[in-house]
């Protein structure tokens, strides 16, 4: 699928992440011919609007705004995600995207898993593992970032990146099929210059890649 002038719906900004780091770490891709929808609160979420869009990143925990801490996946809402994932949707799920999802066992299962806790930030060392076209020329970076550490809950889900730090290694990133369509994860980026790191971007771009070949 050509990429240009393809429309990507992101949702942003939760307590704890605000949603310019998301929008100043995504700009440099637009020159790649990706049109980016920010929405930081979402008025209207339903499998309607998600069809719009043949792809969408989720870079947002479960809270409304910063401001706003009450949740917005509703059930009707996860299962908006879900339908259209299953009929050929696609997901990129980055850093927040994975947070307090725990028990939103619709999400969490389209997800293939979910954050459970990160220490003090400190650097942070993204390797590539195994094979994928997703780390295809990409070079191991470190930044100070959150270490998140995950609960991974999908056996068949490919996991093509790890992350290292003084505290452990944890997986960084995996794809997985959901029915018809495709959803990856890339669990790095609290903080702007891992966003903009060369090759967290390189990764970024060859995810939506992944997701709409």
């Amino acid at each position: 699928m050509s990429t240009e002038n393809t429309p990507v719906w992101v949702l942003c900004d939760d307590r704890w992440h605000p949603g310019q780091v998301v929008i100043d770490g995504l700009r440099p891709l637009e020159t790649a011919g990706y049109t980016f929808k920010f929405s930081k609160k979402i008025d209207r979420i339903d499998l309607e609007t998600l069809r719009q869009y043949p792809a969408v990143i989720l870079s947002k925990s479960n809270n409304t705004t910063q401001e706003d801490l009450s949740p917005w996946a509703t059930e009707a809402v996860q299962q908006a995600f879900d339908d259209y994932v299953s009929e050929g949707g696609r997901l990129l799920v980055l850093h927040s995207g994975t947070a307090s999802y725990q028990d939103e066992p619709i999400l969490r299962k389209l997800i293939g898993g979910v954050f459970v806790q990160h220490p003090e930030q400190c650097p942070v060392t993204i390797l590539p593992k195994g094979n994928h076209p997703i780390t295809e020329g990409f070079q191991a970076f470190t930044e100070k970032d959150e270490h998140y550490f995950m609960e991974k809950d999908d056996p068949e889900a490919l996991h093509f990146l790890e992350a290292k730090s003084e505290h452990g290694s944890e997986t960084g990133g995996w794809t997985r099929k959901h029915g018809k369509g495709k959803v990856c994860v890339l669990t790095p980026g609290h903080n702007l210059p891992v966003w903009l790191h060369p090759e967290y971007q390189k990764l970024l771009k060859q995810s939506l890649s992944w997701c709409l070949a």
